[in-house]
């Protein structure tokens, strides 16, 4: 009896690692979603649908990318953390879903335990920008302003607690002065109310704003760093205009649920790093003002670690909250 038992387990357990080296084998045969946690038309959405195109072609299976914006992008990571694990969900994860949230406010996922990193994208400096109507060309011209009129100024954001929110409580610390905030859901609509002139000022990432710099749609104040971007070289920091203490540079990578087989997840890694390796994707993805910067998954959660750490003091010394 327990030797024909013993022969059934034995059956059923190969039978198992049987079936999951063909899946493994398989992957990808059928469409691969990766959820962008921001609304259509910002940075974050266009960064993925060009990495999607890319991988499409190398995995030869459809990539689709499903907006999921809302709650600082916490609603998107909840979904995606609790996504079945076989990596045809991924999620673009950026520096407010997995380092900034959880400096600023309690969440129902955890930026690292709940997910596998698949691929470091690169990153984008942090731009100030001004409604074309502010009458300031500088650093320096628009604080004299802002200290002349202290009741006149908004600054949109992406949402409470994103890089944009961040930059400018950073400057206003920095500077002693007030403005408004006014959080969207993105940063598409942000900029777009910016241009219109409902709000005066936005910290964008560079990937954002370059195209509304360039068409002269919104001002260049500085870069919201301590160096100068090498796309837009010819745009100072704040730090050289005389602001200190305002660095943010907002990050981007890819990640699959937990758990997910590792097999799996290499898999998703070398197409993704095959695709920044790409010229014509690299071309794409500076031009709108993003530095790709690869890593090893391993480096990805040392970087990870070391972001939720610097957040948090940021968050501490600025006293920043939810309200």
């Amino acid at each position: 009896m327990h030797f024909f038992q013993a022969l059934r387990l034995s059956a059923l357990a190969t039978s198992a690692v049987l079936a999951c080296g063909a899946s493994l084998a398989a992957f990808p045969d059928r469409a691969i979603t990766i959820v962008v946690p921001t609304a259509p038309g910002g940075a974050n959405d266009a960064m993925t649908r060009v990495l999607g195109q890319a991988i499409s072609v190398s995995l030869k299976q459809s990539v689709i990318v499903e907006n999921k914006a809302g709650a600082n992008g916490s609603i998107a990571s909840e979904f995606v953390a609790r996504a079945k694990p076989d990596g045809y969900t991924l999620m673009l994860g950026y520096i407010a879903t997995h380092a900034m949230n959880p400096a600023l406010q309690k969440l129902r996922y955890d930026p690292i335990k709940d997910f596998e990193p698949v691929a470091m994208v690169g990153s984008s400096a942090t731009l100030m920008v001004a409604n074309t109507s502010v009458k300031a060309n500088n650093a320096k011209e628009l604080v004299a302003l802002m200290k002349a009129n202290p009741s006149q100024f908004s600054y949109a954001s992406a949402g409470t607690g994103t890089g944009p929110h961040f930059a400018a409580e950073m400057f206003k610390l920095s500077t002693g002065t007030n403005m408004v905030h006014v959080p969207y859901k993105g940063s598409a609509p942000a900029v777009t109310d910016t241009i219109s002139g409902q709000t005066q000022l936005m910290f964008p990432s560079l990937f954002t704003a370059s195209p509304w710099v360039k068409s002269g749609k919104l001002k260049a104040i500085g870069i919201a760093g301590n160096k100068r971007s090498t796309t837009v070289p010819d745009i100072p920091t704040l730090k050289e205009q005389g602001i200190d203490n305002v660095d943010v540079s907002q990050w981007y990578a890819i990640f699959a649920p937990a758990k997910t087989p590792k097999d799996i997840v290499e898999q998703l890694n070398k197409a993704f790093n095959a695709a920044l390796a790409d010229p014509a994707v690299v071309k794409k993805l500076e031009d709108q003002g993003a530095e790709v910067d690869i890593m090893t998954t391993d480096q990805m959660r040392t970087y990870l670690a070391q972001e939720q750490v610097k957040w948090k003091k940021v968050v501490e010394a600025a006293k920043l909250t939810t309200d």
